[in-house]
């Protein structure tokens, strides 16, 4: 499978029934590793999930496309790795024809009235979230789901778009009600953190050749 000949379903929006809660976690997976599926594990447990969407996209704005593994490749590489049947992985931002997530939440939230859609990051993604375009929108849009990685906690919890949605940060405790919140409103979710990273798995992978 080349990056001409993606098959059809991974660019089909998935399909979900109003009254679900559906976890949206974007990234471009380059390559996907078992980091990724500890945070989307541990999200369909925490937030109570029907569905977790794992969208790749096609290229990330924030990062350079130079050392970006063919979409296609990044797909399948995904789909092994989401060993959970509640997991689509999808491509949707491919027919969109954007890899702007604001814009990609503004479609989905449309398209699927009565669905309750909550946006799952790595608390990583935390500190730079406010580089993202249309920020604010985004969590203005959805609930914010933020699930520890390794690194200073503390960190991720004094950066930028922390503290201006101070206010809306919701109790752990209270995460299964997460996605039926109206936004702003996220949280913090605590449990078992990966090491891996796919920064580290592409410098490994040139080493080898």
């Amino acid at each position: 499978m080349t990056e001409g000949t993606i098959e059809r379903r991974f660019i089909a929006m998935p399909y979900c029934e109003p009254g679900m809660t559906v976890g949206l976690f974007g990234g471009s997976f380059n390559p996907p590793h078992e980091g990724h599926f500890l945070v989307a594990s541990l999200a369909i447990q925490r937030l109570g999930l029907d569905q977790l969407w794992w969208l790749v996209t096609p290229g990330n704005p924030l990062k350079s496309g130079n050392t970006l593994a063919p979409l296609a490749d990044r797909l399948t590489m995904s789909e092994k790795r989401a060993r959970d049947p509640r997991i689509r992985v999808s491509a949707l931002e491919l027919s969109l024809g954007t890899a702007y997530t604001a814009r990609t939440i503004r479609h989905i939230v449309r398209r699927n009235k009565g669905v309750n859609f909550v946006w799952i990051m790595g608390a990583d993604n935390l500190g730079d979230f406010h580089r993202w375009q249309e920020w604010r929108s985004i969590a203005r849009t959805v609930p914010l789901a933020v699930i520890d990685r390794p690194g200073s906690t503390l960190t991720y919890l004094s950066s930028k778009a922390a503290r201006t949605f101070d206010n809306a940060r919701v109790a752990e405790k209270n995460a299964r009600a997460l996605a039926r919140m109206r936004p702003p409103a996220w949280t913090f979710i605590h449990g078992p953190r990966s090491n891996v990273s796919s920064t580290a798995l592409r410098q490994e992978s040139r080493h080898a050749d």
